[in-house]
Formats: structure tokens, C-alpha cells, sequence
């Protein structure tokens, strides 16, 4: 009869021990996601404790699982045998560290500083010390906040007519948000306005004066805002018709003196063509005068051949008068003479004889 409460005894004996000789386990189970802003520090916690049946060395290690499986797991940071190696992972040289200097204390976490979004990822710490191991993962999502966002209008700013307020950021995780608001005036946005908080559109119609005035749009995602602002400015439409007349009369002024010029420029080259073929005529047509020496020899040797053909008896009667000039062109044709006049054999003959005489 005393064994049933015996038997209870021993096995709450052994459910005790049992307990005291639990194992290593870690305890910071509550951060299984987590989001910053790039730029910013993020803690990722690793906390856990001891039992007195793990005797081996302690081990803290951090490793980056790549969303690729074909890929190996990355060592970031690693605590063993009483000391720290942190450069296993280059991408991250000087911006991770353990949060407690001594992991020994039962504190495994590490701070990662000015996040990149390329850190984004899920990383795992292994807590070993022989015979006990454990790990736990963490998610982390870095975002990156909106930034350079600008504003713009599109349309035309005229009474009457539909435009449309656009903003965009060109940096920012996704999802963004846009709101625009008016800052002046009323401080509220026209009745006839529509907004697309996605695309960051606000399409205004049958726009009026009133509209005109400042609107800023905020543009956010999880982790921040950015924001920008434009001027609207609505005024009445402008006399198209008078633009246009003058866009024609000065469109005409300007063929005109064109072509006013071009034919200033053809009649010029007109004229410079002219005048050079003028002076060349003058210097190929006209021949140089003849001098009076190369006139008078020509004729000597002209009456030479001619007398070549003369015979002695002929000759007699002209070799008994002296001539001992050369003739010259007055000889030849005397004052009053007529121009036609052709002299005679005898006065050939005797000019001649005469030069031969010479």
C-alpha cells in the first residue's frame, strides 16, 4: 500500500533533476522580423543561457543565409575561445560588432551600423558549447527612405483647362505614398481635384484663378517622408490671334531682308565677275606697240631678200647716188601722204641699193 506514494515521490525526483539539468537555450525568441532605415544601427539580439552540464568552450557565431541555396552561408562575426574575429565578411568590415563585449555574460547579440540595402537578409546565431547547440534567425528588411522627391506641373495653366500636379521620388523603398495638400488660400484642395496617393498624381479640372496658389506633396513609406512643392499659377488665356499675326509678319520680315540679302551678295559676285573678265580681255586681246628699231629692221631685212633677186644691171644706176641712212617710218610714209599709197619699183630699188650700201 505504501508504494504508489513512494513510486509518486521518485518520479518527482527525477522530473527535478531532470530540470536542473536542462541544457543550453536561448531565450531571445521575440524578434523573428525587423525593419530599419538605411543610414541607421540595428540590434540583432541573441541572448541565452547556460547549464552546468555544458563544459565545453563557448562559441558565438552570426551567419548571413543567402537567398540563393546554391550559395554558401556567410560568417559575419564570430566569438570563440575568448576571442572575437569580425572580419570574415568584407561587406561589412568596421560596421559589425557584439553588443556585449564578453558573449560570456549569456549576451550573443550584435549591432550592425549605418545599414546599406544591400544588408537586407536573414541572419542566424549559433550558440555552441559541447554537448549543447542552439540557433535562431532573424529577418532583416533594410528601407530605404524617400528622397530627391520633385514636384512638377503638367498642362497648361490657363483658365479653363484640365492640368495635372505630378510628384515623384526618385529614391525609396517601396511601397511610397503621396499626398498633396495647398498651402495657401483656402488651404484645401479644389472640388473638382482628383488624387492617386500611388502615382502621386492630382489631376485638377476645368481649372479657375482660385486654384492658383502653393501645394506641397509629401511622398513616405515606413521609414520616412520627403516632400517638395510648385506653384500654381491660373490666369486668363492670351490673344492667340494676335500671336499669331505677329509670328506671321515677322516670319515675312524675316524671308524678305533674307532675300534681300541673297540678292545683295549674287549682284556683288555678279559685278567682281565681271570686272576680271573686262581687265583679262584687255590684257590677252591688245597687243604692245612696235618699237621704231624693230620696225626699221624688219624692213632692211625684208629689201635684203628682195634684193637677192635683183641682177648687177639693174642695179648700176642706183649705186651712184649716196644713201647712207637707215629709212625710218616718217620715210616711209610722209606727213600728208595717203595711207594707201603703195611705192613704186624704182623707189624700192633704191631704198635697196642704199641699205646694201651700209
Amino acid at each position: 500500500m505504501e508504494l504508489p506514494p513512494l513510486a509518486a515521490l521518485l518520479g518527482s525526483l527525477l522530473l527535478c533533476c531532470a530540470g536542473l539539468t536542462k541544457g543550453l537555450k536561448i531565450t531571445s525568441t521575440d524578434q523573428p522580423m525587423v525593419e530599419k532605415a538605411q543610414g541607421e544601427k540595428v540590434t540583432l539580439l541573441c541572448t541565452f543561457t547556460e547549464s552546468q552540464d555544458d563544459l565545453g568552450p563557448l562559441d558565438v557565431e552570426w551567419v548571413l543565409i543567402p537567398l540563393d541555396n546554391r550559395k554558401k552561408e556567410q560568417t559575419i562575426i564570430m566569438y570563440s575561445v575568448d576571442r572575437i574575429y569580425n572580419n570574415y565578411y568584407e561587406a561589412m568590415n568596421g560596421r559589425v560588432q557584439f553588443t556585449n563585449p564578453d558573449p560570456r555574460s549569456g549576451d550573443g547579440s550584435i549591432d550592425i551600423l549605418n545599414l546599406k540595402s544591400t544588408d537586407t537578409g536573414t541572419y542566424q546565431c549559433r550558440v555552441k558549447k559541447a554537448p549543447a547547440v542552439e540557433s535562431q534567425k532573424i529577418q532583416l528588411t533594410v528601407l530605404v527612405k524617400p528622397a530627391r522627391t520633385k514636384c512638377y506641373i503638367e498642362g497648361s495653366q490657363e483658365t479653363g483647362r484640365d492640368l495635372t500636379l505630378k510628384c515623384v521620388s526618385q529614391e525609396g523603398s517601396p511601397l511610397l505614398s503621396y499626398n498633396w495638400r495647398k498651402l495657401t488660400g483656402t488651404q484645401e484642395l479644389p472640388a473638382t481635384s482628383l488624387l492617386n496617393k500611388d502615382t502621386g498624381e492630382l489631376s485638377l479640372k476645368n481649372a479657375s484663378e482660385e486654384y492658383s496658389g502653393t501645394y506641397t506633396c509629401v511622398a513616405a513609406n515606413r521609414v520616412g517622408t520627403d516632400d517638395c512643392f510648385v506653384v500654381l499659377n491660373v490666369t486668363p488665356p492670351i490673344n492667340t490671334a494676335g500671336t499669331i499675326a505677329g509670328a506671321v509678319i515677322g516670319t515675312l520680315l524675316g524671308l524678305f531682308l533674307l532675300a534681300f540679302l541673297v540678292f545683295c551678295c549674287c549682284k556683288k559676285r555678279k559685278e567682281k565677275k565681271y570686272e576680271k573678265e573686262v581687265h583679262h580681255d584687255i590684257r590677252e586681246d591688245v597687243p604692245p606697240p612696235k618699237s621704231r628699231t624693230s620696225t626699221a629692221r624688219s624692213y632692211i631685212g625684208s629689201n635684203r631678200s628682195s634684193l637677192g633677186s635683183m641682177s648687177p644691171s639693174n642695179m648700176e644706176g642706183y649705186a651712184k647716188t649716196p644713201y647712207n641712212q637707215v629709212p625710218s617710218e616718217d620715210f616711209e610714209r610722209p606727213s600728208g601722204q595717203n595711207p594707201s599709197f603703195a611705192p613704186s619699183k624704182y623707189d624700192l630699188a633704191y631704198k635697196i641699193h642704199d641699205i646694201t650700201v651700209v
